[in-house]
């Protein structure tokens, strides 16, 4: 072999090399990475313990020990004064020490104790009868009125679907364990083909309603914005959410990228930086640092990248001042917090340009970057979203108001596995949108299933409006 062949052999033998160290610290990264360290759920972590170095959480060990501090008002139960019955059990009517007779003796005082129970439960039927006459001159036939939410000879009433309604949509029972829980508490067997009725009657009567709610989300000057795959006949659908405080509104859509719907929202949008997202017009972006925080431990545990250490310690400190500092950071620590902040993104900079490139897959394509490289040019590009929190008292720190809201969206997945129907899945969708709103209201939600089920949502609407 020439020399000129040696060199060549050597060459390409460095080249494989180099690609494959870099293929083997991909893999080792994406083996390093769990829910602590990026988006990935808490169940993919599975039922293995994480080593020492992933048992890190993002918030700080506490000075106060756990459990219920000093001064918390705490939940007992507490006797009422006007109990429903009152059982009195007999005194001896003779003194056992000496056998005198106390039967007319005034006691001295009443000892009290409560029991909190629940009656035993039942269906209660009641008979709606009108009678039927007849005009003995005209021979007209006269009767009376039913009212108008009984229209058939035999029917549930409207507590009883309520009952499976909110059972089925807010604690996601499936509709034949459902009718199993209503035989053994009420002993009425409502078959799962009546409840998926019930559904679908709830659902219609409160479209207008999730109308309000989303003029509503979408007016707000702060609203989240995030998605999630959700299973529809074996396809995967999308489940979007844009929620506040005290509005939520879920859509499902066969694509992931549709936000046409959004074309008129307003205000500031606090997402996790899903590049379809940007295309909204007359909007202000917020993202969602609480991202950052996991991506910035992965840097700092795997990658040993020491810039990601002072980045999260900056986020953290600036999210402190936030909450310090309720109706505004002072004007004297935003402009240090900002040069730290640039000096970082700096100080990250320099440390990836000195770097060897990555190898090049193939001939076309741009030259792939690193993981650490990437999240810099996102956090220098987009700075004014990323610290959004910090010249805007009520821009949160996070997005996690709509990943809350999406929680338990993905709870009913896991429990069902997804819907046979597009159409059941919008109903479902609706009916959450509602429930969620009511409940970040303060509503009973099972009172006002009942209420919208005899066509009456008025305390909602005017709960909703008003708050």
């Amino acid at each position: 072999m020439s020399p000129e062949e040696k060199d060549q052999k050597i060459e390409r033998l460095e080249k494989e090399n180099q690609a494959l160290r870099e293929r083997i610290a991909e893999l080792e990264r994406g083996l390093g990475l769990d829910s602590k360290t990026s988006s990935k759920p808490p169940t993919s972590d599975g039922l293995k313990k994480s080593s020492k170095i992933r048992t890190k959480s993002l918030r700080e060990r506490g000075k106060r020990p756990s459990g219920g501090q000093i001064g918390h008002p705490g939940q007992t139960l507490e006797q009422v004064l006007q109990p429903d019955n009152i059982v009195e059990h007999p005194t001896r009517c003779s003194c056992p020490g000496c056998g005198c007779d106390i039967s007319v003796v005034i006691a001295k005082k009443i000892i009290k104790r409560q029991v909190f129970d629940i009656p035993d439960p039942g269906i209660i039927v009641t008979e709606h009868r009108v009678a039927v006459k007849e005009c003995p001159e005209c021979k007209t036939l006269l009767q009376g009125s039913f009212p108008k939410s009984v229209i058939a000879p035999v029917q549930y009433g409207a507590r009883i679907r309520a009952v499976a309604a909110y059972l089925h949509h807010q604690h996601f029972i499936p509709e034949d364990r459902l009718s199993e829980v209503l035989d053994d508490l009420f002993s009425c067997r409502m078959t799962p083909g009546t409840i998926a009725k019930t559904t679908l009657t709830l659902a219609k009567i409160i479209e207008p309603v999730v109308d309000e709610i989303a003029g509503a989300v979408k007016t707000s000057p702060v609203k989240h914005l995030d998605e999630t795959g959700f299973r529809i006949g074996g396809k995967t659908n999308w489940l979007h959410v844009v929620s506040t405080e005290t509005q939520t509104w879920y859509r499902v859509s066969p694509k992931r990228k549709d936000i046409e719907v959004l074309a008129d929202i307003k205000g500031v949008v606090v997402h996790d930086h899903w590049n379809p997202y940007y295309q909204l017009l007359d909007v202000n972006h917020a993202l969602c640092n609480a991202h950052h925080l996991r991506e910035l431990k992965a840097l700092e545990e795997i990658e040993q990248e020491s810039w990601a250490k002072s980045m999260k310690k900056l986020l953290l400190l600036a999210c402190n001042y936030q909450h310090r500092y309720q109706s505004g950071i002072p004007k004297n620590i935003l402009p240090r917090l900002n040069q730290l902040y640039e000096q970082i993104l700096q100080r990250g900079l320099s440390f990836h340009h000195s770097q060897p490139p990555l190898t090049r897959q193939g001939n076309r394509g741009r030259v792939k970057r690193r993981v650490g490289h990437n999240l810099l040019l996102r956090l220098h590009n987009f700075r004014g979203d990323v610290l959004r929190f910090l010249t805007e008292p009520d821009v949160p720190f996070t997005n996690n108001q709509a990943e809350r809201d999406l929680r338990m969206m993905k709870c009913k997945q896991k429990i069902s596995g997804g819907f046979r129907s597009f159409d059941f899945a919008v109903s479902f969708a609706n009916i959450r949108s509602f429930l969620s709103t009511a409940s970040k209201h303060g509503l009973n939600l099972l009172e006002v299933i009942t209420d919208a089920l005899e066509g009456d949502v008025s305390v909602f609407l005017s709960s909703i409006t008003t708050s």
